[in-house]
C-alpha cells in the first residue's frame, strides 16, 4: 500500500515493555505508510525506546516525554513497570492517572490527528474527544484472551465454547484474587471501552486473523464491537551492544536446534523455589541453554546466592546465565536456539513463532495461562506442568526441554510453527494495510479544537 498522508498519531501505551513493544511495531508500520508518529511515554521508558528504533524513523517517529509528578515512593526511575517491586505498581497507576492534566498539555499542545491509547489508559479518549481529536484503543493481547475474559461477563453461566482454553484451579483462584484486587482500586474515571454503543468500537488487535479467527469472530458476537487485526507485535533483531558479542559467539558454536533460551519477561520474577526446580531442571537436562534471571530493582542478589550451590561450576560449558537482559530477537533468531522456556506474555510468543521457534510454556499469572494454552492448541508448544498448588518441578522441566530439544516432539513443533510463521508474514502487510484505512477514516472529519479557548 502507498499511502502518502501528513496525518500525526500519538501513540500512548501503558508504561509496562509487554505494552510499549505493540506501539512500537505499530508506529514503525504507520512510519512506513507516511504517517508521522509521536510516541508518548516517561523519560525512563524513552531511553530504552531510543535504543529500539532503526535510523530511517529518526524523523518520522518523534518521542514525546509524559512527566508523572513525584510521590515519596516512585522516584522517576520507577516510571515503569520493568523491575519495579510489585508492591509499587498501585502507586504508579496512581501517578498516572495524576498525570492526566499534563497529558491534556502534550495534545493541546502537538495537536495530533488522531490518539491510539492503551486499554488501561481509556481516560485518554475522553481527553482527546474533548479536542475533537478521535481516539482509538490498540490492544495488547490476543483474540482468545480477550474473548475468554470477556465471555463470563457477557454469558454468565455458560461454559467457554473453546475447551482447550482453560484455568487450572489454581489459576482460576489467583484470578479472582486479582480481579477482586482490580475492582478496590478502580477509578470511575478509569473508563470502560464499551461504554459506549459497542457498534461505534474500535479496538485495534496486536494478532492476525489467519491464527486467532474464531475467537476474533467470538468477540465480534460478544460485544458487537469492530476488531482490526494489526498483526502480532514483532521486534527486528538489533546488532547486538558490545557486552553481547560474546553471548552470541558463545551461541554460535552450539549446534542447529541444541541449545535453549530461558526467560520470562522483564516484570515477572521467580520465586525462590521456582528457580531453584529451574535450576536443577536445566542441569539434568543436560541441554544447553542461555538463562536471564532478573530481579525486582532494590531487590538485586548475586547470582551465585540466588541459584543451588555450585550450580554455575556444574554448566559452566554448556550454559550461560545472564543476570537482568539479553538480545532476546537476536537469539531468537540463531539457528542454535532450539526451543524458548518461557512465561508467555503475548509478544514473546509471537516472537517465538515469528522466528520458527518452538515454545516450551511455563505459564505465571494474568493472560499467560490463555496464551500457553493456545499455544499449545495450535501445535507449536508443550507445556510445563505445574502441580495442584501451582509448583514446578525439576523433572518435568527437564523432561519437557528433553523432548523439544533431543526428541521427535521437537521436530514436529518445528514444522508447525515454521508454517504458522510463513502465513503470519504473507497476510502481514494486508492486514495493517486494512487498519490504515480504519484509521484514515476515522480522521476524515477530524479538525483540531481547543474548547477551553
Amino acid at each position: 500500500m502507498d499511502t502518502t498522508t501528513s496525518l500525526r498519531v500519538l501513540m500512548f501505551p501503558w508504561l509496562a515493555h509487554g505494552h510499549i513493544s505493540p506501539y512500537l511495531t505499530v508506529s514503525k508500520k504507520l512510519a512506513d505508510r507516511g504517517f508521522d508518529i509521536l510516541l508518548c511515554s516517561t523519560p525512563v521508558n524513552l531511553n530504552l525506546i531510543k535504543k529500539r528504533i532503526p535510523k530511517k524513523y529518526s524523523v518520522s517517529i518523534q518521542l514525546v516525554e509524559l512527566c508523572l509528578p513525584e510521590l515519596p515512593d516512585l522516584p522517576p526511575e520507577y516510571h515503569t513497570t520493568n523491575g519495579l517491586p510489585p508492591h509499587l505498581n498501585s502507586t504508579l497507576k496512581k501517578a498516572v492517572k495524576m498525570s492526566k492534566p499534563g497529558f491534556s498539555k502534550i495534545l493541546r499542545d502537538l495537536k495530533p490527528d488522531l490518539v491510539i491509547h492503551d486499554v488501561l489508559q481509556v481516560w485518554a479518549k475522553e481527553i482527546a474527544n474533548s479536542y475533537n481529536i478521535p481516539a482509538i484503543t490498540l490492544v495488547t493481547f490476543g483474540g482468545a484472551v480477550l474473548s475468554y475474559f470477556m465471555h463470563p461477563m457477557r454469558k454468565p453461566g455458560i461454559e467457554f465454547p473453546f475447551p482447550a482454553i482453560y484455568l487450572t484451579k489454581i489459576e482460576q483462584k489467583r484470578m479472582q484474587e486479582m480481579m477482586e484486587q482490580v475492582g478496590k482500586d478502580k477509578d470511575p474515571d478509569d473508563g470502560d471501552p464499551f461504554a459506549e454503543d459497542p457498534t461505534q468500537v474500535i479496538l485495534l488487535m496486536s494478532t492476525s486473523l489467519s491464527i486467532e479467527s474464531k475467537y476474533i469472530d467470538y468477540l465480534n458476537e460478544l460485544t458487537q464491537a469492530k476488531y482490526v487485526p494489526v498483526g502480532p507485535p514483532i521486534q527486528e533483531p538489533m546488532n547486538e551492544d558490545d557486552g553481547d558479542i560474546e553471548l552470541i559467539d558463545w551461541l554460535g558454536k552450539k549446534e542447529e536446534h541444541s541449545t535453549v533460551f530461558v526467560s520470562f519477561g522483564s516484570e515477572y520474577f521467580l520465586t525462590k523455589e521456582d528457580m531453584k526446580e529451574i535450576a536443577y531442571g536445566l542441569e539434568h537436562s543436560n541441554v544447553n541453554f542461555i538463562w536471564v534471571v532478573r530481579f525486582p530493582k532494590g531487590e538485586e542478589v548475586n547470582l551465585e546466592e540466588a541459584l543451588p550451590s555450585g550450580f554455575l561450576e556444574r554448566i559452566e560449558n554448556r550454559g550461560r546465565v545472564v543476570n537482568g537482559w539479553a538480545p532476546q530477537p537476536r537469539i531468537l533468531s540463531h539457528p542454535s536456539t532450539g526451543g524458548f522456556v518461557s512465561h508467555c506474555g503475548w509478544n514473546s510468543v509471537m516472537e517465538s513463532i515469528d522466528f520458527g521457534v518452538p515454545i516450551i510454556a511455563m505459564p505465571m499469572h494474568i493472560d499467560q495461562p490463555i496464551n500457553a494454552r493456545w499455544m499449545v492448541e495450535i501445535g507449536v508448544a508443550v507445556e510445563i506442568v505445574r502441580d495442584e498448588e501451582g509448583k514446578v518441578h525439576r523433572e518435568e522441566v527437564a523432561q519437557v526441554i528433553t523432548s523439544v530439544i533431543c526428541e521427535k516432539t521437537g521436530g514436529n513443533l518445528r514444522e508447525k510453527v515454521k508454517e504458522i510463521s510463513e502465513k503470519l508474514k504473507c497476510i502481514r502487510e494486508e492486514e495493517m494495510d486494512a487498519a490504515v484505512e480504519v484509521l484514515l477514516q476515522q480522521c476524515k472529519n477530524s479538525k483540531f479544537i481547543d474548547f477551553s479557548s
